[in-house]
């Protein structure tokens, strides 16, 4: 029950001791309708406003994104706002791309390379420094090391294991080329014995 403290020259009932269930400084108004806001109080902030004030509240300031009819005045917004660092993205079909991981890295990605990469026919270049062999000492490191070649031979995505200084050039560049011109991706697994591979110690 809402109470709302009141002058008792206020109560309802003039002179009332009590007897309607409250007392004379103490009258119900939980049954009172709340007053509804208006139309234009409602749509004072649009949802693109709302969005960038609380980006800001939380102190986001990296805006990263692909092209979008719907988000167009979100991204606009963005753009003219100086609190924020906004930059588009290439659409799946514009991607020509390199990322550089170590083996573990590997392991996070094959849900992606399955559902987009290798169906939306992205030339991603795919550059891994291989852990997980002579003297690893990570036991992550080393199950992925032993499923990294099976779940690219299970995704038909070409591979090349990098062990010689005088292959990298010719290796890296026709695969490059080859990538781009059949729309496939491609990874370069980059051997301990091209890199030095991670220095551990004894």
């Amino acid at each position: 029950m809402i109470l709302a403290a009141m002058a008792s020259d206020a109560h309802p009932l003039a002179g009332c001791k009590g007897c309607c269930g409250a007392s004379a400084n103490e009258i119900d108004v939980s049954e009172r309708p709340l007053p509804a806001m208006t139309d234009t109080e409602t749509r004072a902030a649009t949802w693109h406003e709302i969005v960038l004030a609380m980006l800001k509240a939380n102190d986001v300031r990296l805006v990263v994104y692909v092209p979008d009819r719907v988000l167009t005045p979100l991204i606009k917004a963005a753009h003219e706002d100086p609190f924020f660092t906004t930059f588009v993205c290439t659409r799946e079909e514009e991607v020509r791309g390199a990322v550089l991981m170590q083996t573990s890295g590997f392991g996070t990605i094959p849900n992606a390379l399955a559902s987009l990469v290798v169906p939306s026919q992205v030339p991603a270049l795919i550059f891994v420094s291989e852990r997980g062999t002579l003297g690893e000492f990570n036991l992550g490191q080393a199950m992925v090391y032993k499923a990294m070649r099976p779940v690219l031979d299970a995704l038909g995505i070409e591979y090349h294991t990098i062990t010689r200084m005088d292959e990298l050039g010719f290796i890296v560049d026709r695969s490059i080329k080859q990538a781009v011109a059949t729309q496939a991706p491609a990874t370069f697994i980059l051997s301990p014995l091209l890199t030095g591979g991670k220095v551990f110690g004894a």
